[in-house]
């Protein structure tokens, strides 16, 4: 379901921008991710690939165990997702597990982005936007991968 922004959502969209300049710092894909919770941040996560040697270490999916270890539940009812980067299939599979409220995305993924190639995946009742940031986070990766080549 598409939802609409709101102005808190720039808010949040900042401190996962800052998280993904984090990750860009580290020579980590430049993700971040912010879980909110009634207004209040209960997990931030950028992307620790590399620094991990884990492909599961993306942002979302530590963020929501993060989430879930400081709401001591595995559900995250009520919360929203602020991510820099449109989840991947992957993460979007681990969001509807969650069965995450809200989904907020700066920049779109034209490869792996699940709305384009696997909405199904997430949970029925996520509601989910694009929006605030979206051309500082997809400069922010555009200038990541021009750096790598």
């Amino acid at each position: 379901m598409i939802g609409k922004i709101d102005f808190s959502d720039q808010y949040f969209m900042q401190m996962a921008f800052k998280e993904a300049q984090y990750a860009y710092q580290k020579d980590e894909i430049p993700v971040g991710a912010v879980i909110v919770a009634g207004k209040q941040v209960i997990a931030k996560a950028h992307n620790l690939t590399e620094t991990l040697n884990d492909v599961t270490a993306h942002a979302e999916m530590l963020a929501i165990t993060a989430a879930t270890q400081t709401l001591g539940g595995k559900y995250l009812n009520d919360c929203t997702l602020y991510v820099t980067l449109e989840p991947c299939p992957m993460c979007a599979g681990a969001l509807a597990w969650s069965q995450i409220s809200r989904i907020v995305y700066a920049a779109t993924d034209e490869k792996r982005g699940c709305m384009r190639h696997s909405p199904s995946l997430l949970h029925p009742r996520t509601e989910v936007c694009q929006g605030p940031l979206q051309t500082e986070a997809t400069q922010l990766i555009k200038d990541f991968f021009a750096r790598k080549r």
